[in-house]
């Protein structure tokens, strides 16, 4: 999963840079930094953890100063230890102490997010089911979220509205069934689309197969139904379990034998990883 084409990351840093600068700017670094000044620190995580948004955090510090220099020291994907650097930036001092908090928020976040979904991942290893994501990511934040889920080993579902048909509950109240949702649904996009459903209940499993059902989310399902649901599917159809998932957790419903495990919280609450800038003492 690529992050967002350069234009938009730029467009989406200097909106960031433009919140915590103001209208006044740096005031306390241009209070007590000389204008001349220039500066060599680097990123560092305080934390072992899985790299993702290194890239964004260095391009904030060029949108400060065109000419500063950024060498990476890390890649994102990697898991790193405790204490190694993951970048060195050179440049105007006042440019690097006006970018350090957009970047580092950034290369938390994200980082924290990659290390939550490469926890996941280890913990389902061996078995068939994915780690996926979904769409409660932070607004503005979609693609780097969803490329740091691709970072630490996951994949993604649906990347908006536009690209898969996901009949839910709200829509299945307003059509009257989960199975006419789904023949609307397929008559209306064609073969060619992906058509996604949601079910609470095994009574509709066998209807939204039959209806045309590329996958059907099994929510809030019992590790036992989970299991039912694979069995009477037998391949039918891509299944995915969704809600209230936990690290604790994952394991018993990937053995369950189904293909995707959906987790919204790896986007909208993830803890971020404590990264730092440091200056040479």
């Amino acid at each position: 999963m690529p992050g967002p084409r350069v234009e938009h990351l730029d467009a989406f840093l200097r909106a960031a840079l433009a919140e915590d600068l103001g209208r006044a700017g740096d005031v306390t670094s241009a209070a007590t930094i000389p204008e001349n000044a220039t500066a060599t620190a680097r990123l560092v995580a305080r934390e072992a953890g899985c790299v993702s948004g290194l890239t964004a955090a260095l391009r904030t510090f060029q949108l400060m100063d065109p000419e500063a220099r950024v060498t990476p020291l890390a890649t994102d994907g990697a898991c790193v230890p405790a204490g190694a650097a993951l970048a060195e930036v050179s440049g105007r001092a006042r440019a690097v102490l006006s970018a350090e908090r957009v970047a580092l928020n950034l290369l938390g976040q994200l980082s924290g997010v990659a290390t939550a979904t490469r926890a996941l991942v280890d913990r389902v290893a061996g078995t068939n089911a994915t780690i996926v994501d979904t769409r409660k990511t932070v607004p503005g934040l979609r693609a780097l979220q969803k490329a740091a889920v691709v970072h630490g080993g996951g994949a993604n579902h649906r990347m908006g509205l536009y690209d898969a048909v996901l009949i839910k509950d709200n829509h299945i109240a307003a059509v009257g069934s989960a199975a006419e949702a789904v023949r609307r649904a397929r008559a209306h996009v064609g073969p060619d689309f992906r058509v996604e459903v949601e079910i609470e209940s095994l009574d509709d499993l066998e209807a939204v197969i039959e209806a045309g059902a590329d996958i059907v989310m099994l929510d809030n399902m019992e590790p036992a139904l989970m299991r039912e649901a694979v069995r009477l599917t037998a391949g039918r159809c891509l299944l995915e379990a969704s809600g209230s998932i936990t690290l604790e957790t994952a394991r018993a419903v990937a053995e369950t034998g189904v293909n995707w495990i959906s987790v919204g919280w790896l986007t909208h609450s993830a803890p971020s990883l404590d990264v730092a800038l440091d200056f040479p003492g």
